[in-house]
């Protein structure tokens, strides 16, 4: 059951701040989720889009890590993890993440605003050249949560492992897990 539970908040996590980051990321550029992205909703509503772009984009992203932490927390003789002692090291990473995106936002938006980045392609041709900055600050925040969650994902998942005292032995070409 704990397994469950652990893959279970693992999902909603991420679904929640994924929500919660496109509710601001839609209010910044709409755009992004309007022509960058299909239209699977049929709305320019921010509100809307963020919701729904916000579950798209991130429950199958909290599956994936889901799983391996509920393995890495549960797995072996070792003392096991509950759902419950993992919230503090997720609403960590989740922490991490919104600071990551927030520098990577405004970095592209200086960037963008300054020339360095700009907009190429079919995108750039359809979106007003006065939402180009906007389109990208909210693109470097996107690609920003993405990375340092996975990349943050997997320190959590070797953290919770460590905490349990469980070691991998490779002796052999046999490997073992104590």
């Amino acid at each position: 059951m704990q397994l469950l539970r652990i893959i279970l908040m693992s999902v909603a996590a991420a679904v929640l701040y994924g929500v919660a980051h496109d509710q601001v990321t839609a209010r910044i550029c709409v755009e992004y989720f309007t022509i960058g992205h299909p239209p699977v909703f049929g709305t320019d509503d921010p509100t809307l889009l963020g919701i729904g772009w916000g579950i798209i984009a991130t429950w199958w992203v909290g599956l994936l890590l889901g799983v391996p932490l509920a393995v890495g927390a549960r797995a072996g003789s070792r003392p096991k993890r509950s759902a419950a002692s993992l919230v503090r090291p997720i609403a960590r990473l989740l922490t991490v993440m919104a600071l990551c995106a927030t520098v990577a936002g405004t970095t592209g938006w200086l960037l963008a605003r300054s020339g360095v980045v700009f907009l190429i392609g079919p995108i750039a041709d359809e979106l007003p050249a006065d939402r180009h900055v906007p389109f990208l600050a909210v693109l470097w925040a996107h690609v920003a949560s993405y990375v340092s969650g996975l990349v943050g994902g997997l320190v959590v998942l070797m953290q919770v492992w460590r905490s349990r005292g469980a070691t991998i032995v490779v002796t052999g070409g046999t490997t073992a897990i104590e």
